[in-house]
């Protein structure tokens, strides 16, 4: 075997091997959407699955072309119900740059802070870089 011919075989082999993980990843999203889907009747997803199962690729064109819209909704639906409980754990923001300088200036005088440590955050409240 030549040199490319043996290239173009890798090339092909190649192609092959990223159609089929596409198709597998298709096939398991579909999976997925299938038996997330609460308004859908549980004899119909009998019948989705078992056309999945036994012709794939059609079966996988037909249900983007039919429930694609569907499937799109409702995963954007999940992504917003979900951004709350991700952002949960994040400190609120304060209202301004004042507040977050007088709540430094409260812990600088209950000593809880150095000087520095204050000048830092009144610097960072403003919206500066401090090196100091």
């Amino acid at each position: 075997m030549s040199f490319w011919e043996w290239t173009w075989s890798f090339i092909w082999w190649s192609f092959e091997v990223f159609v089929f993980v596409a198709a597998i990843f298709l096939i398991i999203t579909i999976f997925a959407d299938l038996f997330r889907d609460h308004n859908l009747a549980v004899g119909w997803k009998v019948l989705w699955v078992l056309f999945l199962i036994f012709f794939p690729i059609l079966g996988a064109l037909v249900y983007i072309i039919a429930r694609g819209r569907g499937m799109a909704e409702r995963y954007n639906a999940r992504q917003v119900q979900a951004a709350p409980e991700d952002d949960s754990y994040r400190p609120q923001a304060s209202k301004s740059p004042a507040d977050d300088i007088a709540s430094a200036k409260a812990l600088l005088d209950s000593g809880a802070i150095s000087q520095g440590e204050f000048n830092a955050l009144k610097s960072k409240a403003l919206g500066n870089e401090y090196y100091g």
